[in-house]
């Protein structure tokens, strides 16, 4: 149920439509102090006396309404005075009342079975509340809530759809509409929302830092193509669109968003093998001959490009594009003079950027979903270069919300319930259209372990940066249960084999009970970690048992002798009756210390055979952050270097080098998305391999600094705020030797180590 303490009722317009909304009241002298908290469902911005209050936008963060709502607090009082003021909201559909009318909605494209659990709203109508308080000193308080006297009035957005599309009437502005002075007898009052009907997650007051612009990027006239207008920011971003036009009443103005252009040089909304993303900005012009301004509100769009159809380029002026993001406080920065490896830096903290609003997507164009594999396996990359604990708490918050209960069910293609089980954490969360059952040929997509499990590992990676130890004792319980679900899909060989594998491997290799048992063996190993800090001896010896017994069976089943290179190796499991290896299957035992200690050499040996022989990362996004990691651990940081400067995919220079300003999908040309963050590992490396920063204790007290400097650089700077303050590297190469300069603030124990240089 709802905290009643922070909102008496919800009001409404009554529909599923955009609203405004308005209270006007008298002040009779200035409070010292007020303060109101808000929600609007599903998106909305708040108004004091015509100014927009704070810098976010798309508040609140998007969760499971059934189970979580976020409201916000604001000190208003600097916008208050004596007389007549106005508190003033205006309220959009986000995921809370999704309007799939108009636009692109994610759907399944015609290879892929239909799913049968679509999207549900979570309520019937849109909705705000706020409550506001004026503190006047003495103890002397006043408090305000929105009820039926607020008025409200349709808004000039007439359809708002999450996915980025959405229909703007100029017809319908109402200039000052946030002002006190404006005269409201006209609009019609609030309806309070039934109680059947109010939201029914539980109230939070929102802790992840807001969605902000961090940047505007101007928009660049190219050339007119298919009977369009088409511009070009420079850079692939998550952004709000915004521009002047002119021309006659009711003049419709249509934009396209793209994240590439086609061979014509129009905006290409052709998603690679799935469908169009056919997402449209639409103006209505409201007056003869005025220029009127245009700016998205509840939504954004995804690209680089866009093109406009319905006016002239002389009827256009001040295009932009604001860039939108909630990872937008600095943690680290990288310096290098080489600019190939600075081009793909900046190809990785843009899309990192771009998925990071609210919750972390996958992309900012067609699936816009929470998948959770991201938060592990990037963390360590994020992590050093953007302030994010309270980000992953509200990441881990939201996968807690999503486990399954032994009651939870979804439908089958044939009507019937089907129940994933009691523990289970789905790959999204939140998850607005859950796809339960397997693909054919494909496997699970919502039941995947090296996505669940980021319930665990995505909590030790938030242990190690930030060294809270509050983040155990949050996700212990849901980690066990989730631990204990899992045991119940390990087959008879003791492994699990129904996810996902190392996804994206561009062999299709997948491997799936190599890696998906050893994130089985990680979890239970985490655990029992997490177990000891809690001073749960018995739970943690039990827990180390069994991770033991995982490791004993897939040591004994899948590390084999080599006789042709006379090495020992991992064979992966779906290649019977020969020597199969893959570079993920060789490098994730190893990273979470699976492999024998006399045979770690042996299988570092058989990572490397497999990198040369491919030429390059030949992994997916599940084993490459485990592949780039342990080869710096076994000495091969030359290697890294000379497959991500490749210029032909897989690798990472190629994206620059195929024009790209964020990091693509798979290692390919024209990737399904041009704006994916899931394969940005090699960051990590930047910082714990070139720069050598790494904790020696969870929070960075203590730091081990081993760096590494390429051959083709002669300068290093990096800086990264750690828990604990500042570590600083500098490199400088002066002929054959490297001056090293380390700097910690007080209190960091810091660790040199000079055997890479």
């Amino acid at each position: 149920m709802t905290d009643t303490s922070i909102f008496k009722q919800w009001i409404t317009n009554g529909t599923d439509r955009p609203f405004y909304a308005r209270k006007r009241f008298v002040l009779e002298r200035q409070p010292k102090k007020a303060a109101v908290a808000v929600c609007g469902l599903g998106q909305f911005q708040l108004f004091v006396n015509g100014k927009k209050v704070g810098d976010h936008v798309l508040d609140p963060a998007w969760t499971d309404y059934h189970k979580i709502i976020h409201y916000l607090t604001f000190d208003i009082t600097p916008l208050l005075s004596p007389g007549e003021n106005v508190i003033a909201a205006e309220v959009g559909n986000g995921w809370f009342l999704m309007d799939r009318s108009e636009g692109y909605s994610f759907h399944f494209p015609s290879f892929m079975p239909s799913n049968p659990n679509e999207y549900q709203p979570f309520g019937p109508v849109l909705m705000l509340a706020a409550h506001m308080v004026l503190d006047y000193g003495n103890g002397e308080v006043a408090e305000m809530d929105a009820d039926e006297t607020w008025k409200m009035a349709p808004h000039m957005v007439l359809h708002s759809n999450v996915f980025g599309s959405e229909i703007i009437d100029g017809t319908r502005r109402i200039p000052g509409w946030a002002n006190a002075c404006l005269e409201d007898e006209a609009w019609e009052h609030a309806f309070l929302v039934e109680a059947s009907g109010e939201p029914k997650g539980v109230l939070q007051e929102q802790y992840i830092p807001g969605v902000k612009v961090i940047g505007t990027y101007e928009g660049t006239y190219l050339h007119q193509a298919e009977g369009r207008i088409v511009y070009d920011f420079s850079q692939n971003v998550s952004g709000m669109l915004e521009f002047d036009v002119i021309g006659k009443k009711g003049d419709v103005v249509r934009v396209y968003p793209a994240e590439k252009l086609n061979q014509n040089g129009g905006a290409d909304q052709m998603a690679k093998n799935w469908l169009p993303i056919d997402v449209c900005e639409t103006y209505i012009i409201g007056e003869d001959d005025v220029w009127e301004h245009f700016a998205m509100t509840f939504t954004y769009v995804g690209g680089r490009y866009v093109a406009v159809e319905g006016c002239c380029e002389k009827n256009l002026r001040n295009m932009k594009l604001h860039a939108i993001s909630s990872a937008w406080e600095q943690a680290g920065h990288f310096y290098c003079d080489d600019a190939r490896y600075m081009q793909v830096y900046d190809l990785i903290e843009k899309a990192v950027e771009a998925n990071m609003v609210g919750v972390h997507t996958d992309c900012p164009t067609i699936e816009r979903f929470a998948w959770q594999e991201e938060n592990h396996l990037m963390a360590p990359a994020i992590m050093y270069m953007k302030k994010v604990p309270r980000h992953w708490e509200k990441f881990l918050a939201d996968a807690r919300a999503a486990q399954h209960t032994s009651e939870d069910y979804f439908f089958d293609h044939e009507g019937n319930a089907f129940y994933p089980g009691e523990g289970m954490i789905p790959s999204q969360a939140p998850c607005y259209m859950p796809n339960v059952l397997p693909v054919p040929g494909m496997g699970s997509f919502y039941d995947v372990i090296g996505w669940g499990s980021s319930i665990m590992i995505g909590t030790y990676w938030h242990y190690q940066f930030y060294g809270d130890k509050k983040i155990i004792e949050d996700n212990y319980e849901a980690g066990k249960m989730y631990l204990a679900y899992l045991k119940t899909k390990v087959n008879g060989d003791g492994f699990i084999n129904h996810g996902l594998g190392d996804w994206g491997n561009p062999g299709g290799e997948l491997a799936r009970e190599n890696v998906e048992t050893v994130f089985l063996y990680a979890d239970a190993k985490i655990l029992s970690s997490f177990a000891e800090i809690l001073g749960k001896a018995r739970e943690a010896e039990e827990l180390l048992q069994y991770a033991f017994a995982v490791k004993e069976n897939y040591n004994q089943k899948l590390l084999v002798f080599d006789e042709k290179r006379n090495c020992r190796c991992y064979r992966v499991w779906n290649h019977p009756g020969e020597i199969f290896m893959t570079q993920a299957a060789e490098a994730m035992p190893l990273f979470w210390g699976m492999a024998p200690e006399e045979a770690e050499d042996d299988i570092a040996a058989s990572l490397k055979y497999t990198l040369e022989k491919a030429g390059s990362f030949f992994s997916g996004e599940v084993g490459l952050p485990y592949i780039i990691q342990t080869m710096a651990r076994y000495g091969m940081n030359d290697l890294i270097c000379q497959m991500m400067m490749r210029e032909e995919h897989p690798g990472y220079y190629a994206f620059v080098k195929d024009g790209e300003t964020t990091l693509g999908e798979y290692w390919e040309k024209n990737p399904r998305s041009h704006c994916h963050d899931m394969m940005g590992h090699i960051a990590e490396w930047y910082y714990n391999g070139i720069a050598g920063i790494r904790p020696l204790e969870p929070g960075f007290g203590k730091v081990l600094v081993k760096p590494y400097l390429p051959k083709s650089m002669n300068e290093v700077r990096c800086s990264f705020e750690s828990a604990k303050g500042m570590i600083t590297v500098s490199m400088k190469r002066r002929g054959s030797e490297v001056a090293l300069k380390v700097e910690a603030e007080d209190g960091i124990e810091v660790v040199v180590d000079r055997s890479n240089l």
